[in-house]
């Protein structure tokens, strides 16, 4: 379903009460869940980790977590929350109990990267996710930085020494697998979200959300990420990166920003209040087009055509119903028509798309929607076999009944 993250919308700078207001109005758009980002932990905004490994939450902050909790809950929504795996900080008192547990240092600000091979590192790491969950009443968890468990130069040769494991690898799969494990013993539907660059088949055992890897305000990148890991995740929930952009640039563009990630589960990362009311009408429609449609745009035979030209279009099909999307100037080919309805979405800023029909379809109901979900045309319409050129608003779309 449908999530709201704080990360491109309040980066560090959170604030409960604004958090708590996203929620509501992320809601009403038809959002499930929040996922709280880095922030809450710190007072810090240098965009650093040198405060990650306490994992206590800053009361300057947050000052009160569980009340806080429990007001997402109470707006509608399930609460995840982030956390950076392996980083232990300068500044954290982790840092000073696993000084001499350390494989790696990552970024300039003398954070460290403990060493999963130590019993006694996974615990500690279990069970502070394990109180949060309780404390908290938390419905997740974004477990990031799961790469960064690397064997720097000067640690390859660390064996022994009170280390249950001499593979890194080997450990970090026991450390994955007893989190999910302890955690879904306390809640059996927890969701634990895992980011492209750490994320494959085998991934699966660990995680139930992968998500395409940051790449703010870049339609494109998120389609090519998210058909990427639909092609190798099953079943597995896969979401686009959050979906941010500019709100001064034309309601069309900003459209293109869900309709480049229409075959994966949308996260929204805007502040709601401040869109303007064409950009949040274009929201609003497309956030419910991918709600009603959900079934086949998830769960239809996906067919991504041409990855070696990045995916320029994409079709979702079931028997009842075929969501076809065009990402660029591209013949779209048209075969058998399903038993409901075919809809072609128009993911460029041209304003028509060209349709080689693999047969005369008959008489048919054909509907026009501009990008905020407006009726741009209707009429009937009864298509030869051949190339034809259909009209269509940029962002917008076409059905046929």
């Amino acid at each position: 379903m449908p999530m709201y993250s704080t990360w491109y919308s309040f980066h560090q700078e959170l604030v409960p009460e604004q958090v708590e207001e996203q929620c509501r109005l992320a809601k009403q758009l038809g959002c499930e869940a929040v996922i709280v980002d880095d922030g809450w932990q710190t007072t810090s905004n240098e965009r650093g980790y040198a405060y990650c490994g306490d994992w206590q939450v800053s009361p300057e902050r947050i000052p009160d977590m569980k009340g806080h909790v429990f007001k997402v809950h109470e707006a509608g929504l399930k609460y995840i929350l982030w956390y950076s795996v392996p980083f232990v900080g300068p500044y954290s008192g982790a840092y000073r109990k696993f000084e001499n547990k350390f494989i790696d240092t990552y970024g300039t600000d003398g954070t460290a990267v403990v060493d999963p091979r130590f019993p006694e590192v996974r615990e500690y790491l279990i069970g502070t996710y394990e109180q949060a969950l309780r404390d908290w009443d938390l419905d997740g968890f974004k477990l990031d930085f799961v790469d960064s468990f690397n064997l720097s130069e000067e640690m390859k040769d660390s064996l022994g020494g009170g280390r249950d494991y001499d593979s890194v690898p080997e450990a970090v799969d026991r450390l994955l697998t007893d989190i999910m494990a302890r955690l879904r013993s306390i809640k059996p539907d927890i969701i634990i979200e895992f980011r492209q660059k750490y994320i494959g088949p085998l991934m699966r055992k660990y995680g139930n959300m992968f998500r395409v890897a940051d790449c703010p305000n870049n339609s494109s990148q998120n389609r090519i990420g998210s058909i990427d890991i639909r092609l190798l995740s099953g079943d597995t929930a896969v979401h686009s990166d959050m979906l941010m952009w500019n709100p001064e640039e034309p309601v069309e563009s900003a459209a293109l920003q869900l309709i480049n990630s229409l075959f994966s589960v949308p996260q929204i990362s805007m502040l709601l209040d401040r869109l303007p009311e064409d950009h949040q009408q274009m929201v609003s429609f497309w956030l419910r087009f991918w709600m009603t449609n959900r079934d086949v745009l998830l769960g239809g035979k996906l067919t991504p055509l041409s990855p070696d030209m990045l995916y320029p279009v994409v079709t979702a099909a079931a028997e009842h119903k075929t969501i076809t999307a065009v990402y660029a100037e591209h013949i779209v080919r048209v075969g058998e028509l399903p038993r409901d309805s075919f809809i072609l979405v128009n993911g460029t800023l041209q304003n028509r798309i060209a349709a080689d029909f693999a047969a005369d379809t008959g008489e048919r109901k054909m509907t026009v929607l501009d990008c905020k979900g407006d009726v741009a045309a209707y009429q009937v319409v009864s298509f030869t076999q051949g190339l034809h050129s259909l009209p269509v608003p940029p962002g917008g779309l076409i059905i046929l009944l």
